[in-house]
């Protein structure tokens, strides 16, 4: 495994100081852990990231504007920096999650129509002004079908758990082009033949971030890759390592408040051990994701191999989220939950956010793959 950055602690980090909270004497300001990814050119652009991300905090239209801003921050996957890509979206997410949230779908979708022209397709690219999303899941009761009408393919029906649908002007959707294949396809969502359906966003975490069903009406559309061409391709896998990195910086931010109360007040033993553990849990994940982007850009994340390393970093690093947030609570206590309006919110949308990687089901998945590959299986 290639050598990482590890998570260590940096003087000075952009983040927001909460009313009333002392700086302990000589400090710079409160102290992070650094989303570091070995491998990355991001350099001081990564405190610009955390402080623009900052500035646009709980605010996902404004966080959408983040990657025109500073395109050279988010360079494609498989191109040959995706550790910078990769730190860049931490980053993002270490100065707020809401932002980063509603960025990476935005930014996978530019990924995902480059790697459909480099296919030989005819597909829309990601223009100026436009804000994308990427609209893939499945859900019970509701089918979203394709149906070609004079050369023009219109979806109808409903798609579950589109995020920010009523914020964004276009996405890429998944929907049956026949009763056993999924195709994906460009959708331009201000035409008016899509509709958000009005259901209760309750969440406490990305509390911004709706994510709810969108109704179809003959809504026109444009083929993406040939039917099954989403789930095969190679950057399918790169992109669910993308949403890792951003649960690793989401996790140097709640990290950072621990290490903020051990610079404030002198630790016991206690707080010791749990900042010991925190750091070096940060450092696999860090680490893993280093490793990762090494073998994505050197061709060797294809196929079974690129989405058994997917399945292996996402549980790597939302393990190490977990232990994150678990210590921290553990360190600090019920007061930062209850009274620290930045805290709190940070926890709470972690918790929700890590939720992606599917726990129990994702590990069996990883082990299948893993006994798949010892048998030989294809």
């Amino acid at each position: 495994m290639a050598p990482s950055a590890p998570a260590t602690y940096a003087p000075g980090g952009h983040r927001v100081t909460r009313p009333g909270t002392p700086r302990p004497e000589g400090s710079s300001g409160p102290a992070v852990f650094t989303p570091a990814v070995h491998g990355s050119s991001l350099g001081g652009r990564a405190s610009h990231l955390r402080q623009q991300a900052l500035e646009r905090a709980g605010d996902p239209a404004a966080g959408l504007e983040l990657g025109s801003l500073a395109p050279e921050s988010f360079p494609l996957p498989g191109a040959g920096a995706t550790a910078t890509l990769w730190a860049a979206l931490a980053n993002v997410a270490a100065g707020d999650l809401t932002v980063a949230r509603a960025l990476e779908p935005h930014l996978d979708a530019r990924a995902i129509l480059a790697e459909a022209i480099a296919a030989g397709y005819d597909v829309p690219v990601v223009a100026d002004g436009q804000t994308w999303g990427v609209f893939a899941a499945e859900g019970p009761g509701t089918r979203l079908t394709a149906h070609p009408i004079g050369g023009i393919t219109h979806l109808v029906g409903t798609k579950p758990w589109c995020s920010l649908a009523g914020t964004l002007s276009h996405a890429l959707v998944t929907a049956w082009c026949d009763d056993e294949r999924r195709r994906l396809y460009a959708v331009d969502l201000r035409t008016g033949a899509t509709r958000v359906e009005p259901v209760p966003w309750v969440a406490r975490g990305l509390a911004a971030v709706p994510s709810g069903p969108v109704a179809f009406d003959d809504a026109e559309a444009v083929p993406v890759g040939e039917p099954g061409w989403y789930l095969e391709r190679p950057g399918f896998a790169w992109g669910g390592i993308g949403v890792a990195a951003v649960w690793f910086g989401g996790a140097c931010a709640v990290a950072g408040r621990l290490l903020d109360q051990c610079r404030r007040r002198a630790p016991d033993q206690v707080a010791l051990m749990h900042l010991g553990a925190v750091d070096a849990a940060l450092h696999v994940a860090s680490t893993t994701l280093a490793d990762a982007a090494r073998a994505v850009d050197a061709g060797d994340a294809l196929g079974a191999d690129g989405a058994r390393l997917a399945l292996r970093v996402r549980r790597v690093v939302a393990g190490a989220v977990e232990e994150v947030l678990e210590r921290v609570d553990h360190a600090l206590g019920p007061g930062p939950l209850a009274l620290e309006e930045e805290h709190a919110a940070r926890v709470a949308d972690l918790r929700l956010y890590v939720r992606q990687e599917h726990a129990e089901r994702d590990a069996a998945a990883l082990g299948r793959s893993v006994l798949d590959a010892a048998e030989g299986a294809p």
